[in-house]
């Protein structure tokens, strides 16, 4: 009887997606700093550095944990990035879950400064030119059976005041941009280094939190900042001067100094970057402020990922890490 041994590596073809990434980043040289976490795999578990791929994975293809569970059975490529032989069992979606929780959003947040540092070291990122913008996450829950509540409880109204009593999203409010677009759940705040393209710093906060009180989440350390008529406002510019930026935010109609020449070159300058939030989820996939900055954090590593790899970047970590 003959048997066949099957190589992954041969039989994932040379040009995907995956081994692109792979060549920018190793996630088992980013695992090893969390040596206190592999308890959570256990003796024989599967490894924190499948875990953390695992994690990236689900958010790269937007997949459910028990899609993932699924993919990483029956997906070649999912099983060569995460270096699980086609003899070995995969995991099941308790594992994800397990892992996500083990991280935290602080770890995660740890991951996504590391990648950014490291594509500063390179030169890729320069942080001269910064484009700032915030965009709705709509929380994981209608209102409709919260608002009946509240009104058979004797509140004439559900609003920012009373909904966390109702609530099962305790951290979510309502949020309004403009006259017309009212949503509830949380606003996500990014600044976007515009020589590279790559998502530099972004923030969770509740909908109802204002673009120029957010901004001092993003803030860039100098450079000029391009920004809408929200951090044209006291609260984004006195961030500014604290942290040396020049303002490139486009001034409102009855505000001294307003130059409309200045403004359409301003508005044309940021328009290319306006695109990566249309490309951001706009929904939360979980409940609670921490959960969804991770969700933010994790979109935004992958974003910056794929942007590494369109843009040509060599590998971020050298041997040691």
């Amino acid at each position: 009887m003959t048997i066949f041994k099957y190589d992954l590596e041969k039989l994932v073809r040379a040009d995907h997606e995956l081994r692109k990434i792979t060549g920018v980043v190793d996630f088992g040289k980013i695992a090893r700093k969390y040596v206190e976490l592999r308890t959570i795999v256990g003796r024989k578990g599967y490894g924190l550095d499948v875990g953390i791929k695992c994690v990236f994975l689900q958010f790269y293809y937007d997949l459910s944990d028990r899609e993932l569970e699924s993919r990483l059975r029956d997906d070649l490529a999912f099983r060569w990035f995460c270096g699980i032989a086609l003899e070995n069992e995969t995991p099941d979606h308790t594992f994800f879950c397990r892992i996500r929780t083990a991280l935290g959003t602080r770890r995660i947040a740890q991951v996504f400064k590391n990648i950014m540092q490291k594509a500063e070291e390179k030169g890729i990122v320069r942080k001269v030119f910064t484009f700032v913008d915030s965009t709705t996450i709509k929380a994981k829950e209608t209102t409709w059976e919260q608002r009946d509540r509240a009104l058979k409880e004797g509140e004439e109204t559900l609003n920012n005041e009373n909904v966390e009593n109702f609530s099962a999203d305790k951290d979510a409010r309502f949020g309004c941009k403009g006259n017309r677009k009212f949503w509830y759940g949380y606003k996500r705040h990014q600044s976007v280094d515009m020589g590279s393209g790559l998502i530099d710093k972004v923030a969770v906060t509740p909908a109802n939190v204002s673009d120029q009180d957010g901004f001092k989440h993003i803030c860039p350390e100098g450079g000029m900042v391009f920004g809408d008529k929200a951090y044209c406002l006291r609260p984004a510019q006195q961030e500014m001067r604290i942290h040396g930026c020049h303002s490139g935010a486009i001034l409102k109609d009855n505000m001294r100094g307003k130059n409309r020449d200045k403004d359409r070159w301003l508005a044309k300058v940021r328009a290319p970057f306006e695109g990566i939030f249309s490309k951001i989820e706009k929904r939360a996939r979980y409940r609670g402020l921490a959960k969804v900055q991770l969700q933010a954090f994790m979109e935004a590593i992958v974003f910056n990922l794929k942007r590494l790899v369109v843009i040509g970047s060599p590998p971020l970590f050298a041997a040691r890490f």
